[in-house]
C-alpha cells in the first residue's frame, strides 16, 4: 500500500522464482491527503476519515489473498503535524502499521524500480518521482547512485500555492516557474556531466505520456518505457498551461480527475528537463510501489539457523553484486571480507559485538573499494556516499548507514564527532563503527598486495595483549608491515595492544578442509577467559550477542 499526498494505491503480487512477481490485483483511490496541508500544516479531518475507509477496503482485499502487507506513507503523513495521530488511528482501527519513509528512501525505492527495468549500463542517468507533496531526484552513473534529492515540488502543493487563475495567467505562470527553478537550483547540479536519460515515475509522467500518445493516434497499451523528447515535454507543459480546467478535463488521453493538478506537474517536469539538460524522458509505470515490492521480495527478515548462525547469504549476495557493478576487485574484496569475519568472531562475545554487526562488517568489506569508481583520491569518502545512496536490498536504512560509515573509515583519520556523518549516529552505533572499522582496516591491510597471500588468520586474546597470527607460505612482509601501521586504531577501539606475527600454514586433514571451506563455519568462538578480561578492563559487563 502506497499512501501518498494525492492517491492511495494497493498492489497485490505473487512472488515467482528468480525474484520476479506476478500482479494479482491493483486498486487506486484519490484521497488528496495533501490538500490544504501547505496552509494549515494538518491533514483535514474529513480527508483523514475518507482515507481510513479506503485503507479498510484495500486491507480487506489484501487479506483475501492472504498477503503479507507493507503500508508506506510519504510526504503528506510525513509533514503533517497530525501525521502521527493519523497513523495511530489506522493502527487502532485497522491493525495496520504505516511506515513513514523519508524523501531519500522514497527516491531510492523509485531508483530500485528503474534499475530493475531499464538497462543503465555505464550511462549517466537521472530518476525522478513526482507525487502530490514532493519531488525526488536521483542522479547516478550506471547503478552507482551519486546524489539523492527531495524537493517540496509536489503537484498538490504547487497547485494550491500558485494556480490562482484559470487558465493560468502569465504572472502566475512566471511565479510558478520561478519557484521551481529556485528550489531546483539550490541543490540540483549535475557535477559529473549531463545525464543521458531521465526516467520518470508518478502520475504526472504517465499523464504526459498518455496525452502524447493520444495526440499521435497510437494504440492504447502499457506506457512502460514510453519515451518523450525534451521538446515534447516543453510543448505539452505550454499547452496545458494555456487551457482552462474545463478544456483540460476533456483533453484526449488525460484522466479528468488529474486535470486540476497536471499543470503544476507538467511545469515541474519541463523545468527539471531543462535544468538537467536531458534530451529524452522515459516512463517507468511501476515506480515507488514496484520498489516497495522488490524490497519486500529481496529483503526479507533475517532468518536464524539452529545454533545461532545467521543465514547471511541472500543479502550479502546483493552486496557482492553491487561491488561488481561498481567495478571493484571482487577477489580482493572477498578476501578482506573473509579475514574480517575471522577477526570479528574472535572478538564478538568479549566486546559486545551483536550478531547483525557481522553482516554490516561483511557488507562493508565487500563494498569498501567502490569509491575507486569515482576517484582514487578520497576513495573512502566516495565509498561512504555511494553506499549511503545505494538501494541495498535486504538491509535497513540504519544498516546501510552503518555499512557506509564502516567503509568510510577503512583508512585515513579515525572516526571523530567533528565528522557530520559520524556525529549524527546514536551512541551505540558510533561505538560499533569504531570497532568494525578498526577490524576492516586490519583485514584490508592483510591483503595490501592484493595477492591473497594470507591463507588464514587467528586472533589470540589475553588480558595483556591481542596476538594476530597470519598464516602464509612465506612471510608476507608488506602485509605484516601494513598491519603494524594500522594497528593503532584497533588498539584504541578495543583497549588492547596488538602484536602481529607470521605463522607458517599447518597441514590440514581432508575433513578439516571440508569444515573450513565456508567463511560461515570459520573462526572459533572467543576464549572463555575473555569475558573476565573484558570486565576487568572496563569493557561492558554484558557479553555476547544482544
Amino acid at each position: 500500500m502506497d499512501i501518498g499526498s494525492n492517491s492511495i494505491r494497493l498492489l497485490v503480487a505473487e512472488v515467482e522464482p528468480g525474484g520476479n512477481y506476478r500482479v494479482l490485483d491493483e486498486e487506486r483511490e484519490m484521497a488528496r491527503l495533501g490538500s490544504g496541508l501547505a496552509h494549515t500544516g494538518r491533514i483535514d479531518r474529513r480527508l483523514m476519515t475518507a482515507a481510513i475507509e479506503i485503507l479498510a477496503r484495500m486491507k480487506a482485499i489484501a487479506d483475501g489473498f492472504g498477503a503479507k502487507v507493507r503500508a508506506v506513507a510519504t510526504s503528506a503523513v510525513r509533514d503533517a503535524v497530525n501525521g502521527r495521530n493519523f497513523r495511530e488511528t489506522v493502527r487502532r482501527k485497522l491493525g495496520l502499521r504505516l511506515d513513514v519513509i523519508s524523501g531519500r528512501e522514497e527516491g531510492l525505492l523509485a531508483f530500485r524500480s528503474a534499475a530493475r527495468h531499464f538497462d543503465f549500463d555505464s550511462r549517466r542517468v537521472a530518476v525522478a518521482d513526482i507525487g502530490g507533496g514532493s519531488l525526488e531526484v536521483v542522479l547516478a552513473t550506471g547503478t552507482a547512485v551519486e546524489e539523492v534529492h527531495t524537493f517540496p515540488l509536489g503537484t498538490v502543493y504547487l497547485t494550491e500555492q500558485f494556480l490562482k487563475s484559470d487558465p493560468l495567467r502569465p504572472r502566475h505562470a512566471k511565479a510558478l516557474r520561478k519557484e521551481i527553478d529556485t528550489t531546483l537550483g539550490k541543490h540540483l547540479a549535475s557535477r559529473n556531466g549531463r545525464p543521458d536519460l531521465l526516467i520518470g515515475s508518478g502520475g504526472t509522467f504517465t499523464a504526459l505520456a498518455q496525452i502524447a500518445r493520444a495526440h499521435r493516434g497510437e494504440a492504447v497499451g502499457s506506457l512502460q518505457g514510453y519515451t518523450l523528447s525534451a521538446d515534447e515535454v516543453t510543448s505539452l507543459a505550454a499547452l496545458l498551461r494555456k487551457l482552462p480546467l474545463a478544456a483540460r478535463s476533456c483533453l484526449a488521453g488525460l484522466n479528468p480527475r488529474r486535470a486540476d493538478i497536471v499543470v503544476a506537474g507538467a511545469a515541474v517536469v519541463a523545468r527539471l528537463v531543462k535544468k538537467l539538460g536531458v534530451r529524452r524522458v522515459a516512463i517507468n509505470e511501476r515506480g515507488l510501489r514496484d520498489g516497495i515490492l522488490l524490497s519486500m521480495i529481496d529483503g526479507g527478515p533475517l532468518r536464524v539457523r539452529p545454533g545461532g548462525k545467521s543465514e547471511l547469504g541472500a543479502r550479502l549476495r546483493w552486496a557482492r553484486d553491487w561491488a561488481r557493478k561498481y567495478r571493484s576487485n571482487i577477489e580482493h574484496c572477498e578476501q578482506v571480507a573473509r579475514l574480517a569475519d575471522k577477526i570479528f568472531l574472535a572478538l564478538q562475545s568479549g566486546y559486545d559485538l551483536p550478531l547483525p554487526s557481522r553482516e554490516v562488517l561483511h557488507a562493508a568489506a565487500l563494498l569498501h573499494d567502490v569509491g575507486y569508481l569515482l576517484s582514487h583520491e578520497r576513495h573512502n569518502q566516495h565509498a561512504y556516499h555511494l553506499i549511503l545512496h545505494s538501494a541495498l536490498p535486504g538491509f535497513t536504512a540504519r544498516e546501510v548507514e552503518l555499512i557506509a560509515n564502516v567503509a568510510r573509515y577503512q583508512c585515513g583519520p579515525a572516526p571523530k564527532k567533528s565528522h557530520p556523518n559520524f556525529a549524527q549516529l546514536v551512541t551505540e552505533d558510533r561505538r560499533q563503527v569504531r570497532k568494525l572499522s578498526a577490524i576492516l582496516r586490519l583485514a584490508d591491510a592483510l591483503d595490501r598486495t592484493r595477492s591473497r597471500r594470507a591463507a588464514d588468520v587467528s586472533l589470540k586474546l589475553t588480558r595483556e595483549r591481542a596476538l594476530l597470527c597470519v598464516e602464509a607460505g612465506s612471510p608476507p612482509e608488506v602485509e605484516l608491515e601494513e598491519c603494524r601501521r594500522r594497528r593503532r586504531h584497533f588498539e584504541k577501539a578495543f583497549d588492547l595492544p596488538l602484536e602481529v606475527r607470521w605463522k607458517p600454514p599447518r597441514a590440514k586433514t581432508p575433513g578439516a578442509l571440508r569444515r573450513g571451506s565456508s567463511w560461515l563455519s570459520g573462526a572459533a568462538a572467543a576464549r572463555p577467559s575473555l569475558a573476565h578480561r573484558a570486565r576487568g578492563r572496563g569493557a561492558p559487563s554484558r557479553v555476547g550477542a544482544r
